[in-house]
């Protein structure tokens, strides 16, 4: 007869199994009804990163590459054909310099941290912003790609979706102000899929498509449409596949447009005017502070999706005037305004593009793609803030510190937001698939 004690105060899982005894029961036949999945589920729930630091993330994705050498990671001393016309000023951090563009920034820097050695090798627009947000590079060649284009590997913010499901009503991740290239569910689903907010705040009759009550239609009327969906969902609560799906996202659709606090969290025109013009009567001003009503409101993870950053031809009068502008007044002020809320430990906040840009200004004045050296921006959420990590070479072109990869950055967003980076799930082949594939924490920010 097999005797084996459960119940050990060490390597304990919260129902009192630890992963070793799951294991071996398993292996003894003792747990007749647990199959493998629930034994891999049991590892997995083990093995989860202990204390969370953060409840949700905000993802700032200045889509087509942003300058690091023109922001972030200034070269004074570099010949103008390599350091550009910006000029780098002192922040409140001793020591930390970036451009005269960032001026906002750079009197908040003690409450961020600049990570000035990412680096990869995708210089593809839709394939460097496919490996960013999966974490795997793709299948396909730059530019020949539907959108959205990860019909395999999930991104992110679903797999946040997944892992922390809802706070809320609201659904647990959004795009806006329209859908990340990168940003979808893969072969998790529909049910993992970002609500996407296709509409632009900076208007002044802004308001969320299809959330609103059809005009006139009494509420006796809307009772009997549910009792009758109520119905159907009941037929097929077994089918699985396009039926399925659709249940999911009527039920969904319903939630929303009945829930005061969805309708609340959309209302951005209730924001005092003095925040509005804080945070910039921009696009990305604009989705950003309306982020920060979606994660104040229980959304998990907003993805924002700022698109002009490919700047090829001319790109300084440009960056200048439209781009960093806008960046430096987004940024700084989502990061005051959620300090001030008292969300900020709770909240990560992440900005970047899929590359940066070559150390060398081209014939057109302008900068042209260049994975190699990047710069990431992360806040809140149990990160360190007020420092730089890793540095670059004086041309901007590679790091001289050690390279900080894309799973790099995916792992530790993962576990700062208290999910197992190593939790596997089956593909479409019946082969596991980790939620990060490889990489390692970035410890100087945790």
């Amino acid at each position: 007869m097999w005797k084996v004690k459960i119940g050990s105060r060490r390597e304990s899982c919260c129902d009192g199994v630890s992963r070793r005894h799951a294991l071996r029961l398993g292996a003894t036949g003792l747990f007749g009804s647990l199959a493998l999945p629930r034994l891999l589920e049991l590892q997995a729930k083990a093995a989860m990163p202990s204390g969370a630091k953060a409840k949700s993330c905000i993802f700032l994705f200045l889509e087509g590459g942003p300058p690091h050498q023109d922001m972030w990671d200034p070269k004074p001393d570099a010949p103008e054909e390599i350091r550009g016309p910006f000029r780098p000023i002192n922040t409140n951090v001793p020591g930390t310099i970036i451009t005269d563009q960032l001026p906002l920034c750079a009197k908040i820097a003690d409450k961020y941290t600049i990570l000035r050695s990412h680096s990869h090798r995708d210089n593809g627009h839709s394939t460097g912003y496919h490996y960013v947000m999966t974490g795997r590079r793709a299948n396909f060649a730059d530019g020949d790609n539907p959108i959205p284009n990860n019909d395999y590997f999930p991104a992110v913010g679903s797999i946040v979706a997944r892992e922390l499901g809802s706070r809320s009503t609201l659904p647990p991740y959004i795009n806006l102000p329209h859908p990340m290239t990168a940003g979808g569910p893969g072969f998790y689903g529909a049910e993992y899929a970002p609500f996407v907010i296709e509409s632009d705040p900076t208007q002044p009759d802004f308001e969320v498509k299809d959330l609103q009550p059809i005009a006139g239609l009494p509420e006796s009327r809307i009772a009997m449409r549910r009792k009758l969906l109520s119905g159907i969902d009941e037929l097929e609560r077994n089918v699985q596949g396009r039926a399925k799906t659709m249940s999911t996202y009527y039920e969904k659709a319903q939630s929303l447009i009945t829930s005061p606090d969805a309708k609340k969290a959309f209302d951005i025109h209730a924001e005092p005017e003095a925040v509005r013009e804080r945070y910039g009567y921009t696009q990305l001003g604009q989705c950003t502070l309306l982020a920060r009503r979606l994660i104040e409101g229980g959304c998990r993870f907003v993805g924002v999706d700022a698109p002009g950053w490919d700047v090829h031809f001319n790109c300084f009068p440009s960056l200048q005037t439209d781009l960093i502008p806008y960046a430096d007044r987004a940024f700084s002020a989502l990061v005051t305004d959620l300090e001030q809320r008292g969300l900020l430990d709770e909240t990560l906040v992440i900005m970047m593009g899929e590359m940066g840009r070559t150390p060398r200004v081209n014939a057109q004045a302008g900068r042209d793609h260049w994975s190699m050296a990047q710069t990431v921006i992360f806040a809140g959420g149990g990160t360190k803030p007020g420092q730089v990590i890793g540095a670059t070479d004086a041309q901007a072109a590679a790091p001289t510190t050690e390279p900080v990869g894309v799973n790099d950055v995916l792992r530790t967003i993962h576990t700062l937001l208290g999910i197992n980076p190593d939790r596997q799930y089956y593909g479409p082949l019946g082969r596991p698939v980790p939620l990060v594939d490889g990489g390692k924490i970035i410890r100087e920010l945790v």
